[in-house]
């Protein structure tokens, strides 16, 4: 039979089939003086075998390894492989439908920010709620803060997920904790234009001194010298160049003013 016919009995295409004797999956056959392949039922028995072998799930290089091994125990172990392989994928994908479930019934829509965990679902969920109580706008800085908990929960290395976990902590350390951020982050927007001595600065470093729990900068890792560029490496910095320089000097004052107290 030609190539045609063999590729239509077996229910693929001709150019899986050259691709086949291209990489030597398929042994190809001599050519006739007439210049055609001529196959034989005992091709179309092989190819038959590919084919139900990639259906199963196994990759090209398996489907080799299976038909260079006529031991029935090869294939077992192979298969049984596949089966595990199957299951983890199954369960992944079971996970993975019900973290979409949750995030659909979200009783206060997705954030921007979204997909986050379930934890840092509910702290936005709660933001979102504080800022349909006030009066005008979001504050840009409550945005930001959103931003950074998602990077932060995304991708960061273990030395920043204690400042993750930290900012989690002051946000939800009491009912009316995540109100009293937003009276922060109005006060640091009204510094965005401001100059690092505009008596403002103070004001804000008192109020993000008394909205943060005691141990919060210990388990955020903040260094006892209040050198923003030293809480961590490269990131804090690039972090805080997005700041104003009144609003880094609010920070600065009120994790002083932080430390004066533990002292």
């Amino acid at each position: 039979m030609r190539i045609g016919e063999l590729a239509s009995l077996v229910g693929i295409t001709t150019r899986a089939v050259r691709h086949y004797h291209r990489i030597r999956l398929l042994p190809e056959p001599a050519r006739q003086p007439n210049g055609y392949r001529e196959y034989s039922l005992r091709d179309a028995v092989e190819l038959a075998r590919i084919r139900r072998l990639s259906e199963l799930g196994l990759s090209l290089d398996e489907v080799r390894d299976v038909l260079a091994e006529d031991a029935g125990r090869d294939l077992v172990e192979v298969l049984e492989e596949l089966d595990s392989d199957l299951a983890r994928q199954a369960e992944a994908i079971r996970q993975r439908r019900a973290r979409l479930a949750q995030l659909l019934s979200s009783a206060g829509g997705l954030s921007a920010q979204a997909p986050v965990s379930p934890e840092l679902a509910a702290v936005f969920e709660e933001m979102a709620r504080a800022a349909a109580r006030l009066p005008g706008p979001e504050p840009a800085m409550a945005v930001k803060e959103r931003e950074l908990l998602a990077l932060l929960e995304t991708s960061a290395p273990a030395g920043h997920r204690e400042w993750s976990a930290g900012l989690m902590r002051t946000l939800s350390a009491s009912p009316d904790a995540v109100g009293r951020a937003y009276e922060v982050y109005g006060l640091l927007d009204a510094l965005a234009s401001a100059q690092p001595e505009d008596p403002r600065v103070e004001e804000a470093a008192v109020a993000i001194a008394e909205s943060m729990p005691p141990d919060v900068l210990e388990s955020m890792g903040i260094a006892p010298d209040l050198d923003v560029a030293a809480i961590d490496d490269g990131f804090a910095r690039v972090f805080f160049a997005d700041f104003a320089p009144a609003q880094v000097a609010a920070v600065r004052r009120a994790l002083r003013l932080i430390r004066e107290a533990q002292s």
